[in-house]
């Protein structure tokens, strides 16, 4: 298995794949509880803690699902954080106003953060189209809505995949739609549709897999505790990786509880560039403090006592000791009995030239 097999494809200015970076990105949600000035706080706290872009979700509630009681519309299961609640109430309760769209992106781009969003019906996409939206990122229970799919890969920008719900055969049939449409910029996402998910369900080693079974790159959506499983995605290649964000997971919200604060998405992203450069490349090779330490700290063979001209080399008058200044000690057997070809010194490193 070969992470990040394919080529990589720019969101806005930035590169992804191709060993860059992953892009970090914060994910608003619900978590402006329904203010313009606490999602722009949201943002602010996402530039201020290092992330690279931050996602919103364009919908209302009347255009994800009807107001109704039925069985099948509620939207969580008993003891859930959503227990009792609609899907009609979930949702316009997190909803994020289009009117607040245009706003939101100006101040992500004031911040120097690229922005984009979650579509989930065309008045949605035509919206995001208008702000030029640099990607469009399908939420895991949209990844079965294939006319959705198709209209976001029409715009030509990159299109971003959810996999929570999804079966092979979905992942088949949406990137295969996208394809058709002639765009081949898709990024899976490995996502588990747990809110909070435990760690024992996150199978993060599937998350190279998806890459490498639909030839595309592939990243982390993660709703887990804390960012363990963020820096572990980027040691596996994850080429973007999305957390939620809020300013403090007291103040409630439905989303809320499985987001970090800023401090924590600070540490988040510190800890994710660490393993990064941690990582390195796969060449093996000292770098120039290891060349370093090598001369100064790793055997050599040096002379022990003075060692007139002609005398014999011996066990007696050289030695494989620190530092690694002489002639390495594989050559010890092939000298021993050979004649100094000058007068050698107490001390002096063992070199080419000195006997014969």
């Amino acid at each position: 298995m070969n992470p990040q097999p394919v080529q990589p494809l720019r969101i806005q200015n930035r590169l992804i794949g191709s060993g860059q970076p992953a892009l970090i990105v914060a994910e608003l949600s619900g978590n402006h509880l329904g203010s313009l000035e606490r999602a722009r706080s949201i943002i602010d706290a996402a530039a201020d803690a290092g992330a690279d872009a931050v996602k919103l979700q364009t919908y209302t509630a009347d255009t994800l699902t009807i107001p109704c009681d039925k069985p099948w519309f509620r939207a969580g299961t008993e003891g859930s954080i959503w227990d009792g609640m609609t899907e009609y109430e979930l949702y316009r309760s997190a909803e994020t106003p289009f009117e607040w769209m245009a706003p939101l992106f100006e101040h992500a781009a004031s911040r120097g953060l690229i922005c984009f969003s979650s579509p989930f019906d065309p008045t949605a996409v035509a919206l995001l189209q208008s702000l030029d939206a640099p990607a469009y990122k399908i939420a895991s229970y949209e990844i079965t809505d294939i006319p959705l799919i198709r209209l976001c890969a029409r715009t030509g920008r990159p299109v971003i995949l959810a996999t929570g719900i999804a079966r092979p055969s979905d992942i088949r049939l949406a990137v295969d739609a996208i394809r058709a449409e002639g765009n081949d910029q898709i990024i899976l996402l490995k996502c588990t549709s747990a809110y909070p998910t435990p760690y024992s369900a996150v199978n993060l080693r599937m998350m190279p897999g998806l890459g490498a079974e639909y030839d595309c790159l592939f990243g982390l959506s993660d709703h887990t505790p804390g960012w363990t499983v963020p820096v572990m995605a980027a040691t596996l290649g994850a080429c973007m990786i999305e957390k939620h964000l809020t300013l403090r997971r007291a103040d409630g919200g439905p989303d809320g509880s499985f987001s970090l604060e800023p401090e924590e998405f600070a540490s988040l992203v510190q800890e994710v560039r660490h393993a990064e450069a941690a990582l390195g490349n796969a060449e093996y090779r000292l770098t120039p403090a290891q060349e370093h330490e090598r001369a100064v700290g790793a055997r050599s063979l040096f002379i022990t006592a003075d060692i007139p001209a002609g005398t014999p080399l011996t066990q007696d008058n050289i030695r494989s000791i620190r530092p690694g200044q002489g002639l390495p000690p594989v050559r010890y057997e092939e000298i021993l009995g050979k004649k100094a070809t000058r007068d050698l010194s107490y001390g002096e490193p063992l070199r080419e030239g000195d006997f014969a």
